[in-house]
């Protein structure tokens, strides 16, 4: 594989992430849309990585690392914020949580 084809193969990841995230109004498959762009981003950190001039440098797999921690942290804090919605309003529509202002 070359880079390029890499690179094309995490912006239609990007996108369809991007398309996902946009066009819902489920709170959980925007999250997963959300997903999809922050794993498009780890590709693209290990992509360039990889090809770099110095490939035993870690810094690609270091970055990729840490990105995949804030993600995890990001779909756990937002996954609980869903469940608190749905506790109060008993709906995970996006849409619907405009009803939570104070």
């Amino acid at each position: 594989m070359t880079l390029q084809i890499v690179l094309a193969i995490s912006a239609v990841l990007f996108a369809l992430g991007l398309a996902a995230a946009l066009s819902r109004s489920n709170a959980i498959m925007i999250l997963i849309g959300i997903e999809l762009m922050l794993g498009a981003a780890n590709l693209n950190f290990i992509a360039f990585w990889r090809f770099s001039d110095n490939p035993s440098d870690l810094a690609g797999i270091m970055f990729a690392i840490f990105a995949i921690a804030v993600a995890a942290a990001e779909a756990a804090v937002g996954l609980a914020i869903i469940i608190l919605v749905h506790r109060k309003i008993k709906s995970v529509e996006a849409d619907d949580a405009s009803n939570l202002k104070g």
